[in-house]
Formats: C-alpha cells, sequence, structure tokens
C-alpha cells in the first residue's frame, strides 16, 4: 500500500512538474534551469549595462499577461500567463555590473515541457531591446 502511494504520488509529481526556483543563488547567478525542457536562461553583454536593463525590464513589464512581482535597481521578477490555461511562468532579469552581464531566465512552474514558450520569450525579448538599444 505503501508503494502505491509513493508511486502515485511521483506519478502526480512527473505529470504537473516542479516549482521552479527564483532568485538569485549564492554565487550571484540567477538559478539554473532544473528541467532544461521547461526553462531558459541566457546571459547577455551591453555596453551600456544599466540603459539595457532598462529598457529589457521596461519591455518584459509591457508584455501580455504579465504580473511585477519584484523590482529592484538590478533584479526584476514577473509572472508571466499562458493565453488559454493561464499556466504560469517565471520570468527573471538580473544585472551583474561586476561582470558586466545581464541575466535572464525564464521557467514554467507546471510541466516537464513548455512546447517552447520560454525559448521563444526570452528570443523575442532580446529581439525587442536589440532594436531599442
Amino acid at each position: 500500500m505503501k508503494l502505491l502511494i509513493a508511486f502515485s504520488q511521483l506519478t502526480i509529481l512527473v505529470l504537473i512538474g516542479v516549482t521552479t526556483g527564483m532568485a538569485v543563488d549564492s554565487s550571484g547567478n540567477l538559478s539554473e534551469c532544473l528541467i532544461p525542457s521547461n526553462c531558459v536562461r541566457a546571459e547577455w553583454s551591453f555596453p551600456r549595462l544599466k540603459n539595457a536593463y532598462k529598457e529589457l525590464v521596461f519591455i518584459a513589464s509591457s508584455l501580455p499577461r504579465v504580473n511585477e512581482v519584484e523590482s529592484t535597481e538590478n533584479y526584476w521578477h514577473g509572472i508571466v500567463r499562458s493565453l488559454i490555461f493561464r499556466f504560469p511562468d517565471d520570468l527573471e532579469i538580473l544585472r551583474i555590473d561586476s561582470r558586466n552581464l545581464i541575466q535572464i531566465r525564464s521557467a514554467s512552474r507546471i510541466g516537464l515541457s513548455d512546447l517552447g514558450v520560454n525559448q521563444t520569450r526570452v528570443d523575442d525579448l532580446y529581439e525587442q531591446l536589440m532594436e531599442k538599444i
């Protein structure tokens, strides 16, 4: 009986996925993707880092169905919901001045696959940012 309950719990976990970690890890980076099939993490370098960060946060804040969770001088976090089923995805942006980098992470909270949604989101944000700066 205990084995059946444990198997049932594992099956549910596999079907719905794992809530992704958020925020900055102990090394000062956005956390790594735990499930590569539903998460994307990228790093970009810009000559005018503060300007690029501000513009990227503005673009991300303007996405449809996004709710801002946290916004500081160096870190932004929003929840983006899918159009039909309203699945939540975490979108994070981190400015790392000491390394002249912006890190961005987009990860689904539910499921093992996002069907490429997060990669498309990150690619679109980069493209829009490059048009603005």
